[in-house]
């Protein structure tokens, strides 16, 4: 896409938009960003940028397309919004960072001789997109992880042509609303990993949401399934090669699952064991599925096993998710803080295999807490509520059983698993919401529950 001399409206300052205003300026376009808040991060940056870059602060008008030629979308924004339907009611062109990104690989003339993965899926994005990268960096590629993960895909465009790197793999996690405007990304393998309830704030339902994840595949030499997601392996087109992982025996040679020999259960390529499941730093099932996910998506790209095993035996996953705090009393505290969905926390809940006191609640985004209440009855000794929808979600759990209360905040939270909680048992925070009803972001979310199991453990010292 030529750049040079065109006028370029970018909706939004966040990582993405700054990135795309970046990429435009350093293209030689004239670059007006608009952002509703009144101070938005990133402006120094964009200060920087030079003359040929203005930054609107306030609502979205209609005047803001006064003089422009191409519109690009931060994927916070949905389409709907008025100032982009009168963009494209003006035929003005709209996309977004991914297109540019792809447009600017094939221009570069490096599509040709790099390796792409594409990730997406509900939950699971990100540590299969860190785990992927570590492992095509282990066989050797020069590789850039980047996308929804951060950092953005133009801003390591951006830094490898400044370092006067050419990566030869890109490990790219994608979420929902940066495929809406993607058309043109091709990969080597791209994966959809599960489908379940999130963001219905933003689509029209379940299905509008699932054909958003598979325009991943629009492009995709090789089509990784997770045959255990009948919504989500249904989303596979038609003709094209397709590798399945699953935490059952994997169906075919070249298929990924788990099998069991030796008195052990073995990560397996068909039925050849790969990795012990003991071995994996990863806790929960759910990581085994990420994990031989990962190991499909870099196979796909014709990459020798031993070295991605090696990675995938050294990788200790990413904050925040069901990662282990620490041990107080006999029993061990889990923060699956970036379990914003109920997917995510079914997930964390199936996955540890051992008695838990799980806290969860915040914004639930309008989704259906039914599930919850099978898998908390059957896993859950106690379930403490916090935030918005706490007492959506206790009525579910008064509907299955399940025994809980709500706290007034986090801390206190913490105070009463701990009480609730028998030596042997997992304290497991996973949410299942959003957290801006009480914190800045699922980090600060994180770090109030880890301050709090500190305390914790610190008054079991003096005591």
């Amino acid at each position: 896409m030529q750049l040079a001399d065109r006028h370029v409206l970018v909706l939004g300052l966040g990582e993405s938009g700054l990135a795309m205003a970046l990429w435009c300026a350093r293209a030689g376009a004239c670059v007006r960003v608009a952002d509703t808040r009144a101070a938005p991060p990133g402006r120094e940056q964009l200060a920087a940028a030079g003359s040929g870059v203005e930054l609107l602060c306030g609502a979205f008008v209609p005047a803001l397309l006064d003089g422009v030629d191409l519109v690009l979308v931060s994927p916070g924004l949905p389409l709907y919004e008025p100032v982009v339907k009168r963009a494209l009611e003006r035929g003005l062109q709209v996309t977004s960072e991914i297109e540019l990104f792809a447009r600017a690989l094939d221009q570069l003339d490096w599509r040709r001789d790099a390796k792409i993965i594409a990730i997406t899926g509900t939950n699971g994005k990100t540590t299969t997109t860190a785990l992927a990268g570590a492992m095509l960096a282990a066989a050797g590629l020069q590789t850039e992880v980047a996308g929804n993960i951060s950092p953005a895909a133009l801003t390591a465009l951006m830094a490898a042509l400044d370092a006067g790197r050419r990566p030869r793999a890109w490990a790219l996690e994608l979420s929902s609303f940066q495929l809406e405007t993607a058309p043109s990304l091709e990969c080597d393998a791209a994966v959809v990993l599960n489908v379940s309830d999130d963001h219905l704030d933003r689509y029209s339902g379940l299905d509008d949401y699932a054909a958003t994840k598979a325009r991943i595949y629009d492009h995709a030499a090789v089509q990784v399934i997770n045959r255990n997601d009948a919504r989500a392996a249904a989303l596979a087109r038609t003709g094209r090669p397709v590798l399945s992982f699953g935490l059952d025996a994997a169906p075919g040679a070249n298929d990924f699952g788990v099998i069991e020999q030796g008195g052990k259960l073995w990560l397996a390529r068909g039925r050849e064991p790969l990795l012990a499941l003991s071995d994996l730093q990863l806790a929960g099932s759910h990581n085994v599925a990420n994990a031989a996910a990962a190991l499909a998506l870099t196979s796909a790209c014709g990459l020798p096993f031993a070295p991605l095993v090696g990675a995938l035996k050294q990788f200790r996953g990413l904050p925040h998710r069901v990662e282990f705090v620490a041990a107080v009393h006999g029993v061990d505290y889990y923060d699956d803080s970036k379990g914003t969905n109920v997917g995510a926390t079914l997930a964390a809940v199936e996955g540890m295999g051992r008695p838990l006191v799980v806290i969860a609640g915040g914004d639930g985004k309008g989704q259906d807490f039914a599930p919850l209440g099978p898998a908390l009855a059957q896993h859950a000794r106690r379930v403490l509520l916090i935030g918005r929808d706490a007492a959506t979600i206790g009525g579910v759990l008064t509907a299955h059983g399940v025994a809980h209360q709500t706290a007034t905040d986090l801390p206190q939270a913490v105070a009463l698993a701990a009480a609730a909680a028998r030596p042997g048992d997992a304290v497991l925070l996973s949410p299942a919401c959003a957290s801006l009803d009480m914190f800045r972001n699922y980090a600060h979310r994180a770090q109030v529950f880890i301050d709090a199991v500190h305390a914790l453990a610190r008054a079991g010292e003096q005591a």
